[in-house]
């Protein structure tokens, strides 16, 4: 079972931010995602917390472009 791992942040040519997860995890029996396409997500940051929250996002408005 993999319930951690190290991921990252960064910046595409055009502007947009990814985050990435090892597939390991992202493939983990236990692993909160079970969609095989894409999932609006919801993330979250406290200001002067190194942390993300990351929840599935149930009834998505327009996603932005």
């Amino acid at each position: 079972m993999v319930s951690e791992g190290r991921g990252r942040l960064f910046r595409r040519k055009d502007g947009k931010y990814l985050i990435y997860l090892p597939k390991d995890l992202a493939e983990d029996s236990m692993f909160p995602f079970k969609e095989e396409a894409s999932v609006y997500l919801k993330v979250a940051f406290s200001l002067g917390d190194n942390k993300l929250t990351i929840e599935k996002w149930q009834s998505p408005e327009e996603p932005e472009a």
